[in-house]
């Protein structure tokens, strides 16, 4: 060894011994990050909307909250892989739910972290799951109909995964529960897509995930390590199931019905879809299809039902950063509450979010550094998930362990210094879809004509008339900035 790679070899180790004398102390901040499942970027704080997000608009007083994020994938699993990787999909497979039960869960610990979540456990955080954080619903690979098994999803990022499934029994029932203790599997998919129960917040999963949280951040407050607690909430994930005092925020007769409710103009049908999951809860009054649009009224009984579930884990998100308060957490620890993806509520013809358009791919992302109050306020950059990942690790003092898609968003956060392209790149359906300040772009692999789509969201922001053919300079001229995201992942 030279007496450079020396010098190298222990300045290294020095660094290592520092970084872990810091995260030892709990010095390094808390971090407490939150997932729901299906929360489009509709809050309360953001205006124009009629959900009710009392808590989550009160966690924005003392946060950023980016009202121009989006995910990478419009489906659950491989929105989360991308996020927790920091990493766009590369590979078909990645485009899939089952792409961590598949694949992370049979990997051995390898140099390169699985996650986020496991690079903090490597550099001294202690971690804890509780209910969807990856793709699983309580951490552990089963199907929907089988018996709970001992296969950890991320076996390499938690030390600890909790989840309470109650009456329901397994993660996956709870998943899909209704309030009797019923699910959609055991009831052979003859349910409503949505529920009104005279029960508590406990009559239903989030509520016993939200206690969990609770009783695990009180032990979390003694330790000497720093934290890393994700907490996931199913709603407002199908079936729109809530407590009935949650439904009763709402007067449905006045709820608003889509302001795009048609299928857009100058776009092939396979750019859109049949809302498959929707209509797979078989006692629906009414089937949601591209041919037949749902009538007013049920409309706005489906809009009322997410509604009501989207205040529900409102509330958990509410109890949980109040016990963060009680325990005084709250001033070293990093908040995140993230949505998986968004949700088409009747926009485009569509009930469901498995689309490359503006309502599946806009969600929820709010962001709180302690210390950082008055930077609070709406952002109005583009934002993409992958971005949470540089994010937490800068927040946290370690180095990146890997090239990353995603940039840091602290500067952004800390000093309104914008990302230095502010694009977000989304992939599905054959698709990659680019989304600027201005314009979406989407490109799609296929032979079913237009497979190209142009959105200007100055001139029409609900996506309405694809814009393509009559606008070629356009597209030229985003076309090279769109190329930035082709990952390659449809050309192999």
């Amino acid at each position: 060894m030279t007496k450079i790679s020396t010098c190298l070899f222990f300045l290294s180790l020095l660094l290592s011994i520092q970084l872990f004398a810091q995260t030892s102390s709990g010095t390094n901040p808390n971090i407490l990050f939150i997932a729901i499942d299906d929360l489009r970027s509709e809050l309360g704080h953001f205006g124009s909307t009629q959900i009710q997000t009392p808590n989550l608009d009160e966690l924005a007083k003392t946060s950023v909250s980016f009202k121009n994020h989006f995910v990478q994938v419009p489906t659950c699993g491989a929105s989360r892989a991308s996020m927790l990787t920091g990493t766009r999909p590369r590979r078909r497979a990645e485009l899939g739910n089952l792409i961590m039960q598949d694949e992370f869960s049979i990997r051995a610990e390898l140099s390169r972290p699985e996650t986020f979540i496991h690079h903090l456990r490597r550099n001294g955080y202690r971690t804890v799951g509780i209910g969807k954080i990856s793709h699983s619903a309580d951490g552990f690979v089963y199907g929907y109909e089988e018996e709970v098994s001992d296969k950890k999803e991320l076996p390499h990022s938690w030390d600890e995964f909790l989840f309470d499934a109650g009456k329901w029994g397994t993660g996956w029932n709870a998943f899909f529960a209704y309030a009797n203790g019923e699910n959609r599997q055991s009831m052979k998919r003859q349910v409503k897509p949505y529920e009104s129960a005279e029960v508590d917040d406990l009559g239903y999963p989030d509520g016993l995930s939200t206690q969990l949280a609770i009783t695990k951040l009180r032990e979390l407050k003694g330790n000497d390590q720093p934290f890393f607690l994700g907490v996931g909430l199913f709603k407002p994930h199908l079936p729109f199931t809530a407590p009935k005092e949650y439904w009763d925020l709402y007067e449905e007769n006045e709820i608003l019905l889509a302001q795009n409710p048609s299928k857009p103009q100058n776009v092939s049908n396979q750019s859109l879809m049949e809302s498959s999951e929707f209509n797979g809860y078989q006692l629906g009054e009414e089937k949601a299809s591209l041919n037949t649009q749902l009538s007013d009224a049920y409309a706005r009984k489906i809009k009322h039902a997410y509604y009501a579930a989207a205040s529900y884990a409102d509330a958990q998100v509410g109890l949980i950063l109040d016990e963060l308060k009680a325990l005084d957490l709250e001033e070293n620890t990093i908040v995140v509450v993230w949505g998986d993806h968004g949700w088409h509520l009747g926009e485009q013809q569509i009930w469901g979010k498995h689309t490359l358009f503006e309502n599946a791919l806009n969600s929820a992302l709010i962001i709180k550094i302690p210390g950082k109050e008055e930077k609070a306020r709406i952002e109005n950059s583009i934002v993409e998930s992958v971005d949470i990942y540089p994010t937490l690790i800068e927040l946290a003092g370690i180095p990146t362990p890997y090239e990353l898609d995603g940039e840091s968003l602290v500067s952004l956060i800390e000093s309104s210094i914008s990302p230095k392209e502010q694009t977000a790149y989304s992939y599905f359906k054959n698709g990659i879809s680019l989304r600027e300040k201005r314009y979406r772009l989407t490109k799609y692999f296929r032979e079913q004509k237009p497979v190209i789509e142009l959105y200007d969201h100055q001139s029409d922001p609900a996506e309405s008339i694809n814009i393509a053919e009559k606008h070629p300079e356009i597209v030229q001229q985003l076309l090279p900035l769109w190329e930035k995201g082709n990952t390659g992942i449809f050309e192999k």
